[in-house]
């Protein structure tokens, strides 16, 4: 690095404060300045709740689930797709104090199980069943083998509904004294990511960490209590949750449900209908909404922002977003669970190039630097390293892994994502790679290790490598190069797809599969993953999708 270039290093200075209060102390503030502005509305059952009605509703659930036997550390599990309940539960818990664990809707019996056991989850609040998920009968399948568990309870049954009574009937001072042992470092939230060991890591996240991440990213929204966000991202991940809901209530702006997962046409309607001022999606999300043949015909004239994140944004899809929705102070958000989760975003007051090209700057009290994988020494700008950011919205770490956590925040505080990443002269950054060999498949990150381990239990099997392949819909596809036994059947994607079936969540069932002698290796013996994907967009044909230019 020479005298007159700069270091990849950025810092988010920032003349707002860090909010210093607890989550539900932050709700019960909005709700006093903001008096009875609508707080939420779920378009599936026209339900809606003002501010003051939806701290009753909060208040209400936590005395119930006092009444469980719910106190400050306990985990209580959501397993639930988006409604107006999941967002009584969040907020409910973080009042008490209790941890809670949020649980893919997509996930099966073999994910289930394991997060239930490795967070200790006592209290499980859950759907009974959604599209063709039975939850009901999965959490009876797996309920002997998790110790822990005490209670479950089922949206929209009686138990439900007595917890509610039970709530509203309950002392509103001893959630009070309650909310008064909290500190805003305590944890709050685990949310489980996929992991390179064949199972999920839950990162830790306090009120601290998700609070003010939500908070920071309305403020580069622009976010006030004049403003309707449309949240058709899942509320499992910080996505919804927090960039929503904590995005929303920290400014006294309206959470909109558009349905319980995501509906394009839903979706459009529910900005239409509620005139939305904002909306959130993967690009996924954007793609579909983008391709329905009746777009011209919705009125999205009121949305003026939203966010896309989640997995690499494609650049001609911002600029159909920006031209053909309406969306001129669209932003793009780059972070990952681990850190509440943004760490930059693009601004609107960013040039079109910008805003469409890069994920922005860092966020307001957050550092951000690239690096040398190899060296750990800050690179120049304009040079590919490692992406590491510091600061408020790093995790306390990886629930009950300390070994796991301290391979990735180091001993000064650096989380190191694994991302590779290039800084320019004015601090705006690109996502060229990924140093792990993560894929992110429609917003949702799928780690190829945790298939790999399961598709080695498939008994003609004997060596298994998942990759991901360039797909224009998703970003990525997950395709599997696998070894077999002698004398094995030969194996099609659909024989395959047919065993992982009701065992793994959809998302992480390869599309593609090829059968092979052996894979390309390096001379140490390490897989040559690089390879199997350029081979595999030659053999699928997939370099139109390879050629699509991302932020």
């Amino acid at each position: 690095m020479t005298a007159t270039t700069l270091p990849s290093y950025a810092n988010g200075p920032s003349t707002v404060p860090l909010l210093g209060d607890t989550i539900g102390a932050n709700l019960d503030r909005t709700a006093a300045r903001v008096g009875h502005r609508e707080a939420l509305v779920e378009c599936a059952s026209g339900r809606r709740w003002s501010y003051p009605e939806l701290v009753a509703e909060v208040d209400a659930c936590a005395l119930g689930l006092d009444t469980l036997g719910v106190r400050k550390g306990d985990r209580v599990g959501i397993w639930s797709p988006n409604c107006a309940e999941w967002v009584f539960v969040q907020y409910a818990t973080a009042k008490l104090g209790a941890i809670l664990v949020t649980i893919n809707p997509a996930y099966r019996t073999h994910e289930l199980a394991y997060v239930l056991r490795q967070a200790g989850i006592s209290v499980l609040v859950s759907a009974p069943e959604f599209r063709t998920s039975d939850y009901r009968a999965m959490v009876a399948e797996v309920r002997a083998e998790c110790p822990a568990l005490r209670d479950v309870v089922l949206l929209g049954s009686s138990e439900w509904d007595s917890l509610m009574a039970g709530g509203r009937a309950g002392d509103r001072e001893l959630l009070v004294r309650r909310e008064a042992e909290l500190s805003a470092d305590d944890p709050i939230n685990i949310q489980y990511t996929s992991g390179t060991t064949g199972f999920p890591k839950g990162a830790t996240l306090t009120h601290h960490n998700l609070l003010n991440n939500g908070f920071f990213v309305g403020e580069g929204c622009g976010y006030t209590e004049a403003d309707r966000i449309c949240i058709p991202v899942p509320y499992y991940h910080c996505f919804g949750m927090g960039m929503g809901n904590l995005g929303a209530t920290s400014h006294g702006a309206t959470m909109v449900i558009p349905a319980p997962a995501f509906d394009p046409a839903l979706t459009l309607q529910a900005v239409q209908d509620e005139r939305c001022t904002s909306l959130y999606g993967v690009p996924t999300m954007f793609i579909a909404e983008l391709a329905l043949p009746d777009l011209a015909d919705y009125d999205l004239s009121t949305l003026r922002t939203g966010i896309m994140a989640g997995s690499p944004c494609p650049v001609e899809v911002m600029k159909r977003v920006v031209d053909e929705m309406g969306m001129t102070e669209v932003t793009i958000c780059y972070g990952m669970t681990e850190t509440s989760p943004v760490s930059t975003q693009t601004g609107a007051a960013d040039d079109l190039d910008r805003r469409t090209s890069t994920v922005g700057r860092v966020h307001p009290h957050l550092e951000v630097k690239v690096v040398d994988p190899a060296t750990g020494l800050t690179v120049p700008r304009g040079t590919p390293g490692e992406f590491c950011t510091r600061g408020y919205s790093v995790m306390l770490g990886y629930w009950d892994e300390p070994e796991k956590t301290a391979e990735v925040v180091d001993a000064a505080r650096w989380m190191h994502t694994g991302d590779l990443a290039v800084m320019d002269d004015e601090g705006y950054l690109n996502i060229v790679g990924r140093i792990k060999d993560m894929v992110i498949r429609g917003g949702e990150n799928v780690y190829p290790r945790e298939i790999e381990e399961f598709l080695y239990t498939h008994p003609d099997v004997l060596d298994a490598q998942v990759i991901g392949v360039p797909d224009e819909r998703y970003g990525e596809e997950l395709m599997a190069w696998v070894r077999l036994r002698e004398g094995a059947e030969p194996l099609t994607a659909e024989a395959l797809r047919e065993f992982c079936a009701g065992r793994l969540a959809r998302y992480k069932v390869p599309r593609y599969v090829k059968v092979v002698e052996e894979f390309p290796m390096t001379v140490t013996g390490k897989v040559r993953k690089v390879e199997m994907r350029q081979r595999s967009v030659e053999e699928l044909g997939l370099q139109s999708a390879a050629a699509v230019r991302n932020a």
